[in-house]
């Protein structure tokens, strides 16, 4: 059961003065069964109180103000967490009756968002490939994996070639992108096959391996799959989410996960800087100023202030 320690630094610096910054964060890593957070903290420019609460997706969510006339907004998340393994599905159901659950699923209000996909260019491609495909002898949780594989083979992992906003019209022409463009394609290609698929956004830790996406946020998918339940896939690696995934928040799209999200008042350029560092010592991720770093039992950011909110709302699923 490896031990984490992830600090994730978001700087903004605004030209002149803004005011009525208002700002969402989705920082606060899920508690569950695959990963269990030992502490959290923010650490936020004026130290503002935090409110939370729980969006559509149920990903726990931090709202707050500055007022106050400021040039820079310096948010700072630092998670200690405790990553589990992963049970894998036995895949020993028959696929037809696999598929027809994924099928009985189509109108369920639960499953409907995560089924949803957009028409783009390389949705006639991706229909050629599914065609290729036989389902009566391929699992939902096979194709999952082929597809991955496919991405893993065919696109080229290049940070800086895309942005958030790029359009997947984009990133099926370039063939080439990033964790969040793969992501998204996976999302497309195994949807338009009729299964359940959710964005998930978080960290890759070190593992020995050559792993992609390090440094950095990371984003992998998880799929439905009958008589098993909700499982991670993250096709910039090729491999099924496991103990160094930790998870922060999922959606339909980056957009209901993205960590930070906020608009203020005033007419300025803005520069921002954003670095993640995951280690396995605390005493190697850098150190805070201390004008930066809030007490943990501060009573509006404490960690175990938004835990017991987090259980609250996993008893009330």
């Amino acid at each position: 059961m490896p031990t984490f320690f992830i600090k994730h630094t978001t700087n903004y610096t605004y030209s002149n003065t803004v005011i009525d910054g208002a700002t969402l964060t989705r920082l606060h890593p899920v508690n569950d069964s695959k990963q269990q957070v030992v502490s959290h903290t923010l650490s936020i420019t004026n130290n503002p109180r935090i409110e939370t609460f729980q969006d559509y997706y149920h990903n726990i969510v931090g709202s707050f103000m500055i007022t106050e006339p400021h040039t820079k907004l310096s948010i700072i998340s630092e998670i200690e967490v405790e990553t589990m393994g992963i049970q894998y599905p036995n895949d020993t159901e028959p696929i037809e009756k696999q598929w027809d659950a994924l099928f009985a699923l189509k109108y369920h209000t639960d499953y409907i968002d995560y089924l949803k996909y957009k028409i783009f260019d390389g949705t006639p491609d991706i229909l050629d490939i599914i065609k290729t495909k036989d389902l009566s002898t391929l699992s939902p949780y096979k194709l999952v994996l082929e597809f991955s594989e496919y991405i893993y083979k065919n696109f080229k992992y290049m940070p800086g070639i895309t942005n958030v906003d790029s359009k997947l019209d984009l990133v099926w022409k370039l063939k080439a992108g990033v964790c969040q463009d793969f992501t998204h394609i996976l999302l497309q290609m195994i949807r338009m096959v009729g299964i359940p698929a959710k964005y998930v956004s978080g960290y890759i830790c070190p593992s020995g391996s050559n792993t992609r996406g390090e440094g950095a946020t990371h984003a992998w998918i998880e799929a439905y799959i009958p008589f098993y339940g909700w499982l991670g896939f993250d096709p910039t690696n090729n491999v099924i989410a496991n103990e160094y995934h930790v998870k922060l928040a999922t959606g339909r799209a980056y957009s209901d996960c993205a960590p930070i999200k906020g608009v203020f008042k005033g007419n300025v350029e803005s520069e921002l800087h954003v670095k993640v560092e995951v280690k396995t010592n605390k005493n190697d991720l850098t150190p805070s100023f201390p004008d930066q770093k809030m007490a943990l039992e501060d009573a509006y950011n404490s960690y175990k202030r938004n835990l017991e909110l987090t259980q609250q709302y996993q008893q009330q699923q």
